[in-house]
């Protein structure tokens, strides 16, 4: 599973990032996390307000950051 975290690095980021790392690390995945701050490649995915998550190239949050719980959820599909 990839997982991309889009940002430039913000407090909000860095939280998205160890939650995203906490859930899948409790749902047992075999993941690699990238951290896109390139804000081009950012806007390539549509999203205008970061954080945002993206799953195996699907982007699944934009804006705000989860609890863990909710994360698994959105992993787990």
């Amino acid at each position: 599973m990839k997982i991309q975290i889009l940002g430039t690095g913000c407090p909000k980021c860095v939280k998205l990032t160890e939650a995203v790392k906490t859930a899948a690390d409790a749902l047992g995945l075999a993941y690699e996390i990238e951290k896109v701050t390139d804000v081009n490649k950012i806007m390539a995915y549509g999203v205008m307000m970061t954080p945002g998550l993206v799953v195996d190239g699907e982007v699944k949050l934009v804006g705000k950051v989860p609890t863990v719980d909710e994360l698994k959820k959105i992993l787990a599909k």
